[in-house]
């Protein structure tokens, strides 16, 4: 399923939705090292097979970074495994890996996946930025990243290779979404044909399908992407009416019933 837009007008214009979206773009195709650019002779017994991959070691959030609370060393990354043995050097020892987990927010592994998720972003971050503010919304999204990653690196502690993207923000806002806007519709591509589906069986079959990856070799975080969602989820819940206050959907007048 594709979706092509939601039927859920807003009276924002939702700034901080674009910020996050050109942001992205920007990281992605100005600071980002294209995937055919060579990696670093220099580093200390590893060679990386491109450009990209440097620095997607160099600067996105790792598990099993952030379950030492150090970075990797060359052994951990040819030995593709967390090793207490710290008898190699630290390929990037200035890496500041608390910090990498907001950094990786900004990162994608390819056009294709920086595409579907700012699409996916414009969508649906809209009506969850008018229903928490400009500022809280700010909040939510980098908490939901966060979330994302946490509930990631849960599942696999001592994995050894970055975590990108912003999927896992994206599937908080997804979740929040759900909660707000459930009976709203989603314009979806099916086969071939658009149909109108209600948020809450788009949203909630993209939840499910998440747990169907984790039987693939896919390299698809799915971990991050159900973390992300039921954090959105959980925070959204409990306030739920006074968000609602906020947004063009929830001032509209109910109709008097006789």
């Amino acid at each position: 399923m594709l979706p092509l837009r939601d039927v859920n007008p807003t009276r924002i214009r939702p700034v901080v939705t674009w910020a996050i979206i050109l942001l992205n773009l920007a990281v992605f195709f100005l600071l980002q090292p294209g995937g055919d650019e060579g990696g670093s002779a220099d580093l200390p017994g590893v060679r990386f097979a491109s450009g990209a991959d440097e620095f997607a070691y160099e600067n996105a959030a790792i598990a099993c970074e952030l379950t030492t609370g150090e970075p990797l060393d060359a052994a951990e990354i040819i030995e593709g495994r967390c090793s207490a043995r710290d008898l190699a050097p630290m390929v990037f020892p200035s890496k500041n890996v608390w910090l990498s987990v907001g950094v990786s927010m900004f990162l994608h592994g390819g056009i294709a996946h920086i595409l579907f998720n700012m699409w996916s972003l414009w969508i649906f971050g809209n009506n969850v930025e008018e229903a928490f503010g400009h500022a809280g919304y700010v909040a939510f999204y980098l908490a939901a990243g966060v979330a994302a990653t946490i509930g990631f690196v849960a599942v696999n502690p001592d994995l050894t290779v970055p975590l990108v993207g912003a999927s896992g923000a994206i599937a908080g806002v997804m979740g929040a979404y759900v909660v707000l806007f459930p009976r709203h519709l989603v314009l979806t591509i099916i086969f071939f044909f658009i149909t109108a589906i209600p948020a809450i069986f788009f949203l909630g079959f993209w939840f499910i399908s998440q747990f169907a990856l984790a039987s693939q070799e896919s390299g698809i975080a799915w971990e991050a992407h159900v973390a992300g969602f039921v954090f959105g989820v959980l925070v959204t819940l409990p306030f739920r009416r006074r968000l609602l206050a906020n947004t063009l959907s929830g001032s509209r007048p109910v109709p008097a019933r006789s």
